[in-house]
């Protein structure tokens, strides 16, 4: 799928921890069968290392991670490929390294009640703890309306969730 430029579309799946950005992303890759990356396995071990203890990441900390990311999307997108991630993405400054992917990236901003991202968190075996919910909701910057997205409500039930971002593409 392209844009109508003719670039290939790239579906950046973005929200805080426990949103449900790769529920979601999953999803979508059901439906539409391309390649998926999960941000969380471009972290180097170092960033692995901090969340595990609760040290919330650093700008510095997420550059590298965030470049990689990138450079995955953008081998793609030289062959014309599309992709989708999922990937926190919390302030416009990082998302705006993810776009250096590809000129056809579009965010699927997973947003959330703070009390059922906690209980999802709580209920799952990750290496980020809820303890980090909070530094994650104080770094995130909601999608500015100059940048190609939308918005959706994780509460709502994931096939629901796939239907509207293909519908909002025009992929449906």
């Amino acid at each position: 799928m392209t844009t109508p430029g003719g670039s290939p579309l790239h579906l950046v799946f973005m929200g805080v921890s426990g949103s449900g950005k790769s529920t979601v992303a999953r999803a979508v890759q059901e439906r539409l069968g391309w390649e998926l990356a999960e941000g969380d396995d471009f972290h180097p071990p170092e960033n692995v290392a901090k969340m595990s203890k609760g040290i919330p990441l650093k700008d510095a900390d997420r550059w590298g991670w965030l470049e990689s990311l990138a450079a995955w999307t953008a081998e793609r997108d030289a062959r014309g490929e599309p992709t989708l991630i999922a990937c926190s993405a919390l302030r416009k400054a990082y998302r705006d390294v993810l776009r250096r992917g590809g000129e056809g990236t579009f965010f699927v901003h997973c947003t959330g009640d703070k009390h059922m991202l906690l209980e999802r968190m709580s209920a799952r075996d990750h290496f980020m703890p809820p303890s980090l919910l909070e530094s994650q909701l104080d770094t995130l910057e909601p999608l500015s309306p100059d940048e190609h997205g939308m918005d959706v409500d994780p509460a709502l039930p994931v096939d629901r969730l796939a239907a509207m971002v293909l519908a909002r593409l025009g992929l449906a």
